[in-house]
């Protein structure tokens, strides 16, 4: 089975909008907040799984340069457009995270909306680990997110979702298979012309603890790895939904 088993095909053409209330901007916040815990001032920034480049374009806006990599080839058309719409230039590069190459050593690299839980083979987890820390300059830092094993196991586990509008309605049902593993059914129905038309994906994530993400992090050669909880400064508590780790590649 391959690390990372989906490529948002026809997602990409809704993605936005099934995405539209999540907190982009909490994120870009948080990012140059523990920047400034590190005392780094990042020039070049690679956004790690940036899909269709809401992050990467709010990165560029505020004088970042942008370096994005996504395996979908459809969302990276998507985040161009956007990138030109605001009136950015974005780096883009289709690649597979866990066999990441990148065109220059980078400032600092984030991995944010759960990315890293799409990899369900815990060696590829650990392969992509080393991937960035090679991408990474010396004192270089790796911000990124997941979702917690009480999310996976407690929250997703066989709960249903809909969200309807007049053009556009999703199903998104969760089904727990074996330990730590949520697999997710999205059915779309779109609306064209007078008819709707029917799609739909089936994606996998797995849930990793704090202390395995940290140990495999340790074994790369990272340093000064620190958890918070939920975008917070606070540390994880057992119903935390969402964890958010920032290490550094030591000089």
């Amino acid at each position: 089975m391959p690390a990372l088993s989906v490529s948002y095909t026809r997602l990409a053409q809704v993605y936005d909008r099934f995405m539209a209330d999540a907190p982009y901007e909490e994120w870009v916040r948080f990012a140059e907040s523990e920047w400034m815990q590190f005392q780094l001032t990042p020039k070049k920034v690679m956004d790690l799984a940036c899909g269709t480049g809401s992050i990467s374009v709010l990165l560029a806006k505020r004088g970042y340069q942008v370096t994005g990599i996504d395996l979908s080839e459809e969302m990276l058309t998507i985040a161009e457009e956007k990138g030109r719409g605001e009136g950015v230039r974005l780096q883009l590069y289709q690649q597979d995270m866990v066999e990441l190459r990148s065109p220059e050593p980078m400032d600092s690299i984030i991995c944010f909306c759960d990315s890293l839980n799409y990899i369900t083979d815990p060696q590829a987890v650990f392969q992509t680990f080393e991937g960035v820390y090679r991408s990474l300059k010396p004192g270089g830092v790796f911000l990124f997110d997941v979702h917690s094993l009480y999310k996976i196991k407690d929250l997703f586990a066989d709960q249903s979702f809909h969200w309807i509008e007049d053009d556009l309605v999703y199903v998104w049902d969760c089904q727990a298979e074996e330990e730590n593993l949520v697999t997710h059914f999205l059915t779309f129905f779109a609306r064209e012309g007078e008819l709707y038309r029917r799609f739909e994906e089936t994606h996998l994530q797995r849930g990793y603890s704090e202390q395995q993400l940290r140990t495999w992090l340790e074994e790369v050669g990272f340093a000064n790895i620190h958890c918070h909880a939920d975008l917070t400064n606070m540390p994880p508590v057992p119903t935390s939904e969402r964890l958010f780790f920032s290490c550094q590649r030591p000089m």
